[in-house]
């Protein structure tokens, strides 16, 4: 069943935490601008003052609001804060969009299969930092995104939703990345509006996913 919230009737309520220039951020804005989204962004939250995705917000006329991790004593303080933040905005789903901190297993259990992320790698292949140089360095020929609900492990839990890219001849960490991260801006609508409209089940450590749904065939590289 969809989770339906107060506001625009029949639409989702996504809370979105960055902590940088947002450009996943926008794609969401983006993508819920459209009237038949079935979701809408209700409250943006960075833990830096001076992030660039605060001002994409409110430009798009989305309520935002810096919450400085370094004002409060300790890590509960903040992710306390944060959360009454996101439940006084009635949020019903996290969407974590280049959010630099680590979240504790406090704050990922409160928001239990009502959390996700976007990670630049196939999960499981290449979890943690670096993923666009590892991929190289591992010869693989597809690399991508993964959209997954957020467990205490690092970028471990259901995967809703993934993009493959190929890797080319000659790709640089940098020129994969950015094949990939235009890859993350249609992903993760997609992630969001199957979320939305009730098309997926966690059970146990696996999303499942109700059609109608379109898979693509066998993709090969070299073609």
């Amino acid at each position: 069943m969809a989770l339906l919230t107060e506001g625009t009737p029949g639409k989702l309520k996504l809370g979105v935490l960055i902590s940088g220039r947002g450009s996943n951020l926008q794609a969401l804005l983006d993508a819920t601008s459209a009237p038949d989204f079935p979701a809408e962004v209700a409250l943006v939250l960075a833990n830096k003052a001076d992030a660039a995705g605060l001002e994409r917000a409110r430009a798009a006329g989305v309520p935002a609001l810096a919450i400085p991790h370094k004002d409060y004593a300790d890590k509960p303080a903040f992710e306390q804060a944060m959360t009454q933040a996101l439940e006084d905005a009635g949020v019903r789903l996290v969407c974590l969009a280049g959010f630099m901190r680590l979240l504790s297993p406090w704050f990922v259990d409160h928001w239990r299969d009502r959390l996700i992320n976007i990670h630049p790698s196939l999960l499981p292949a290449f979890p943690g930092i670096d993923t666009h140089q590892r991929a190289l360095d591992a010869g693989v020929r597809f690399h991508g995104c993964t959209v997954h609900y957020v467990r205490s492990a690092v970028d471990s839990g259901p995967i809703v939703a993934q993009a493959a890219v190929p890797v080319r001849a000659g790709d640089t960490a940098d020129t994969l990345a950015d094949r990939v991260l235009a890859a993350e801006h249609q992903l993760y609508p997609l992630a969001v509006r199957l979320i939305a409209q009730g098309q997926v089940m966690v059970d146990g450590d696996r999303a499942v996913l109700a059609g109608p749904l379109t898979t693509p065939g066998t993709v090969l590289n070299p073609a």
